[in-house]
């Protein structure tokens, strides 16, 4: 992982936060948001009255009703009563009050609203987000994966009617397991994924006859199918063309690897050579959902040194969370530096938090230059319990200049708010801080500037 890539990341995450970050699902191991809001919303009364801390009170009617009660289960419940009980005609004044919540608020009212809507008239819904600029193409996916999720058969043939209409989101979707670099999930997968869950053979045919994005989706239904019988899932893998198998193969590993690992491990070693490696990578990281310490075992003894480094983050991040020094010490032996520098990302924020000083130690051990300014770097945008002279020591170790910019311009917006008089004099006297952002810091403007409402 290259240094700089934090920032355009944190920036998408940012952006992306109301569509996909809320609205991805179907086919991954990852949490699915329109399942959540379908369960949620089962357990949803058409009560006229709620009770809190044993008092019973008037339900409310309205958003800023809704927003002013304490409570963040309860504001959830009384959004799903709201949303619940609108008329298909009552959505579109709703969805237009979404601008004038705050960034957080939005995000849940958003999967909530959009996710009703697309149960109740998804057409409608679809054609709303026409009108709703860039921010469209980030609720587009919730409003597909809701309608999916109770009509597939009508879903799937808006979108093969309509591609145009999902070009960014085939854009940012696909890759291994239907999903991309960020995680993010094509049109494709979503309603393969959804179709899966109650006709598997229907949405693989589907799948199948796609002109576009086919493996995508077609691995989407062999996620979902390996979830409750990747044995199942393996044989719909195999009938799959070879262009389309790997990723398949992968997806099954990885939910084999997590439930049941000998036997995963003797399928993935079974496959055709040049699919073994990542199926073997992909269901260790399966197993280190459950048992991360055997993980990192089992990664020692593989043979394909590309598709280990694949694996290593995923090992090290499980790993980090029930040993940090374990996963430290595990890290260390690796004789691969490109894969510690691709796990920074994952485990440095886990040991910033656990044992600050372990996670300077770290740092200070590397040998590597690329390793080394990857995991300082990461400790920067991650720590929170470190003095600023701890902070401002790990960013002499950085020799990347552009990255030692970055991190010298967070530690002193952090300063900021702890001691104005302190950091103003630190942030005229660097020469690391061009007269630019020197300016905004100072002025109050932050890192990344601007200070208006939902920057």
């Amino acid at each position: 992982m290259k240094p700089n890539i934090l920032i355009p990341g944190v920036a998408l995450a940012i952006g992306l936060g109301v569509g996909f970050g809320v609205g991805k699902g179907g086919g991954g191991a990852e949490g699915n948001s329109a399942d959540l809001a379908n369960e949620i919303r089962t357990r949803a009364g058409d009560r006229s009255m709620e009770r809190n801390n044993g008092v019973e009170r008037k339900k409310a009617r309205t958003l800023d009703e809704i927003y002013r009660q304490p409570g963040q289960s309860n504001r959830v419940q009384a959004l799903l009563d709201l949303y619940s009980n609108l008329g298909p005609g009552e959505f579109q004044a709703e969805a237009e009050k979404l601008d004038s919540l705050p960034f957080n608020e939005r995000i849940l009212a958003s999967v909530l609203l959009f996710g009703k809507w697309a149960e109740v008239d998804p057409t409608a819904a679809m054609a709303f987000t026409d009108t709703m600029g860039m921010a469209g193409g980030f609720v587009r996916p919730t409003v597909l994966q809701g309608w999916a999720s109770t009509d597939p058969v009508n879903a799937a043939k808006y979108y093969t009617e309509n591609p145009a209409q999902f070009a960014m989101m085939n854009m940012m979707g696909g890759g291994r397991g239907g999903r991309g670099g960020m995680g993010m999930q094509g049109p494709g997968g979503i309603i393969a994924g959804e179709w899966a869950k109650q006709d598997p053979a229907g949405a693989m045919e589907w799948a199948k006859g796609l002109k576009t994005n086919s493996s995508e989706a077609m691995t989407s239904v062999v996620s979902e199918v390996a979830k409750s019988d990747p044995k199942k899932a393996a044989e719909m893998a195999a009938a799959m063309d070879e262009g389309s198998r790997g990723s398949a193969y992968e997806s099954i590993a990885k939910q084999w690897g997590a439930s049941n690992f000998t036997e995963a491990q003797a399928w993935a070693n079974s496959l055709p050579a040049d699919q073994r490696g990542k199926a073997m990578a992909s269901a260790i990281a399966g197993l280190a959902q459950t048992s991360p310490e055997l993980a990192a075992t089992e990664i020692g003894k593989m043979t394909d040194m590309e598709a280990r480094r694949e694996a290593v983050p995923t090992v090290a991040k499980n790993y980090a969370r029930a040993d940090v020094r374990g996963s430290m010490d595990w890290l260390n032996s690796l004789d691969d530096n490109g894969a510690k520098q691709d796990s920074m990302r994952e485990v440095m924020p886990i040991w910033a938090a656990a044992d600050s000083g372990a996670a300077i130690g770290f740092i200070k051990g590397q040998t590597d230059p690329e390793v080394k300014n990857s995991a300082a770097e990461t400790y920067i945008w991650s720590n929170r319990k470190s003095s600023v002279q701890e902070q401002l020591e790990v960013v002499e170790m950085i020799s990347d200049e552009g990255s030692k910019r970055r991190t010298t311009g967070i530690v002193a917006a952090r300063w900021m708010q702890e001691d104005k008089e302190a950091a103003t004099q630190f942030i005229n006297g660097s020469a690391a801080i061009d007269n630019k952002m020197k300016e905004r810091l100072i002025s109050g403007g932050g890192f990344f500037g601007g200070r208006g409402r939902g920057r």
